[in-house]
């Protein structure tokens, strides 16, 4: 039986609720701004403590700025809100005929795009895909750009960025994230494209959706996927 490090597990659980909360936190800010600290804590029941540090932590990394609301009579609150010209985002969609390149900022809305045909070659692909994106990156664009996301119709190992297998093209073992992150110098995540887009609906979709538990999003292309 392996012997687990207890001290280590902790520090692990640790993190892991640290991250989950702060992610919690920015969601409320970006789906019911103007918010105050203690609106979020009522409605997350974290403690206020913990909201006014997380918050903390969001200002200094440019994600979420302090505005004054409206005076009831007294002091006027302090709200939250995502910062207009905060950080961009660029996300690649490469489909089984089209590949869509675009920014956008921290509440989805998308600042620039571009479509072109997706190549039936992975090397080809990927040059193409670099090209545009490095297009994007010199373009005008409000804030600083943190971080590249792909969605790929296949099967893909998260943990290392890498598309295990394309069934329309039959691509093996793409590296896409090594390669886009070693061309541009930007962290790159990359996704299944039914669990991208079911991440979208999460976000960004029908309320609807944000209130459940669980759901499955089915994707209906050339293929089938669940997400």
């Amino acid at each position: 039986m392996r012997r687990i490090d207890l001290k280590r597990a902790n520090v692990a659980r640790s993190d892991t609720i640290r991250s989950i909360n702060r992610q919690i936190v920015l969601n409320y800010v970006r789906e019911r701004a103007p918010i105050s600290r203690a609106e979020i804590a009522h409605e997350t029941a974290l403690q206020r403590s913990t909201v006014s540090l997380i918050v903390g932590e969001l200002m200094e990394d440019g994600l979420v700025e302090e505005i004054e609301g409206e005076s009831t009579g007294g002091r006027p609150p302090t709200l939250l809100r995502l910062r207009a010209a905060g950080p961009v985002a660029v996300g690649m969609a490469v489909g089984t005929t089209q590949t869509i390149v675009a920014t956008s900022d921290l509440g989805g809305r998308v600042l620039e795009q571009e479509e072109f045909p997706t190549a039936r070659n992975s090397e080809e692909m990927l040059g193409r895909v670099i090209e545009r994106i490095r297009k994007l990156m010199k373009g005008k664009i409000r804030g600083s750009i943190e971080g590249i996301g792909v969605s790929l119709p296949g099967l893909v190992d998260y943990e290392t960025g890498s598309a295990l297998f394309i069934p329309y093209f039959k691509w093996r073992d793409w590296d896409v994230k090594r390669a886009v992150e070693d061309a541009t110098g930007l962290p790159v995540v990359v996704d299944n494209d039914a669990n991208a887009a079911a991440l979208a609906e999460l976000w960004f979709g029908r309320p609807e959706i944000r209130e459940v538990r669980d759901f499955i999003l089915v994707l209906v292309e050339e293929g089938l996927g669940t997400g």
